[in-house]
């Protein structure tokens, strides 16, 4: 049996709008993650699952509750190692990209690895077999504004890989692609899924995208109200040959 991952038990999000009242955003939170899911958090816009990526991605802390994320307590974190767990455990992939505008392909996908201490030769060579997994080997040097947008959320995967974190965390990953761009970059997420085993976290308003995953998780109104293993999950790479990086 696989270890769990993410673990998250009472979790609450509260913000303060005046004494005494209190905005409550998310209410008393149960998830649990094993390592190799695929796993979508769906809900309409206001449900509560932007607060909940960003407290699963460590950018936010819970008022209260208790993450524990493949083994460590991300509550007793400092702010810095709150920042290290971004870097080391989380690949983030953003519906905007949130590429360096003035930096390659490339150089995009080498950043984390710089700040994870690794040598150039090794970032270079890493990012180059990552661009290669992603389909973007012929735009290594091309800049964000001269790709599309489907390259952009590619190179932006291949970037989401680069420290081999434990957790992909995507949130609406093709809101702001086409339909036909959007199946390309899902069919990808499949394909770092089932070919390269990682845990994926899906995040999404598109109940079409979260049939897709092989659980789905619903919010309404800051509460899980359904979690269900999907029974027309099917695989796409079902006999991909694991790809060495």
């Amino acid at each position: 049996m696989k270890d769990n991952i993410i673990d998250m038990r009472n979790i609450v999000k509260s913000f303060y709008i005046g004494t005494p009242n209190q905005l409550d955003i998310l209410k008393d939170i149960d998830i649990t993650i094993k390592e190799g899911e695929f796993v979508s958090i769906v809900g309409a816009s206001g449900s509560g699952k932007s607060t909940l990526m960003n407290i699963i991605g460590a950018l936010d802390r819970p008022t209260s509750g208790t993450y524990i994320l493949n083994g460590t307590n991300v509550g007793e974190k400092t702010d810095n190692g709150l920042s290290e767990v971004r870097n080391k455990k989380i690949g983030f992939v953003f519906q905007t990209y949130n590429l360096i505008p003035r930096s390659s392909a490339l150089k995009n996908v080498e950043l984390p690895m710089l700040y994870y201490g690794m040598n150039r030769h090794e970032r270079r060579e890493r990012a180059e077999k990552l661009l290669e997994l992603v389909g973007m080997e012929d735009r290594m040097k091309h800049l964000p504004n001269e790709l599309s947008g489907g390259q952009k959320q590619r190179v932006a995967i291949a970037r989401a890989l680069a420290n081999e974190p434990s957790i992909i965390l995507a949130d609406e990953p093709t809101g702001a692609l086409d339909s036909s761009t959007g199946r390309l970059v899902m069919d990808l997420f499949h394909k770092v899924h089932e070919v390269e085993g990682k845990t994926i976290v899906f995040i999404t308003h598109n109940y079409e995208l979260a049939e897709e995953t092989e659980r789905i998780i619903t919010l309404k109104d800051g509460k899980i109200v359904s979690e269900e293993y999907n029974d027309k999950y099917v695989k796409k790479f079902p006999d991909g040959e694991k790809i060495c990086l």
